[in-house]
């Protein structure tokens, strides 16, 4: 697979991936019930806003955003340079394109961090603006934009499940977004096509 082929793919997941998040941002606020469009009952479009680790998680303290942005910026440069090595090196296509998927994805959510926060006004109880010329945050502060749920099932588990017996659960409970997509995919086909994707050389 050419470096022209990969970056194809980058710019197509790129643009697919903000496009809904502008469209989302701009559409939804993230107050109930103004923040949910019920597709299917299986299926919704749910607007949160979240730092940008899995499932919420944050990095403590004052400057905590801050790191997250910066590693992933210095991750993404990392990436990269993987990509061009492994097209030079003419590897498997199958490694290209999960290498190219998690650097689209990774990109994607990196410009939410990085842009956000000074192009877009709150999304509390209004309909954000683009552009505003009052934003909600700062360079490299702002919030990743999710929007696709799952809510397959919900119930309550059995008392002899371990751990969460008892309990009332949901599943698929994550909420996620167009980059994360993309970097599950490249995840899954490094994982599930890992021969193909890494041939022994003899």
């Amino acid at each position: 697979m050419s470096l022209r082929k990969a970056y194809l793919l980058i710019f197509l997941v790129l643009i697919v991936d903000q496009l809904s998040k502008i469209y989302v941002k701009t559409n939804f606020t993230l107050d109930y019930p103004d923040n949910e469009v019920k597709i299917f009952d299986w299926f919704r479009i749910h607007f949160i806003e979240n730092e940008g680790m899995a499932w919420g998680t944050k990095i403590p303290g004052e400057y905590g955003k801050l790191i997250l942005t910066v590693f992933r910026i210095f991750a993404v440069f990392g990436i990269g340079y993987w990509l061009a090595d492994s097209v030079k090196k003419r590897h498997s296509t199958y490694l290209i394109v999960a290498i190219a998927l998690i650097f689209a994805g990774a990109a994607g959510n990196i410009i939410d961090s990085v842009f956000y926060g000074v192009i877009f006004d709150d999304s509390h109880g209004k309909l954000a603006t683009i552009f505003s010329p009052e934003p909600y945050g700062t360079w490299f502060h702002g919030l990743v934009v999710d929007m696709f749920y799952f809510p397959i099932w919900k119930g309550q588990l059995p008392e002899w499940f371990p751990y969460w017996g008892g309990e009332e659960v949901s599943f698929f409970n994550a909420i996620f977004n167009v980059a994360d997509v993309a970097i599950s995919t490249g995840v899954g086909i490094l994982l599930v096509f890992n021969k193909r994707a890494f041939p022994k050389t003899a």
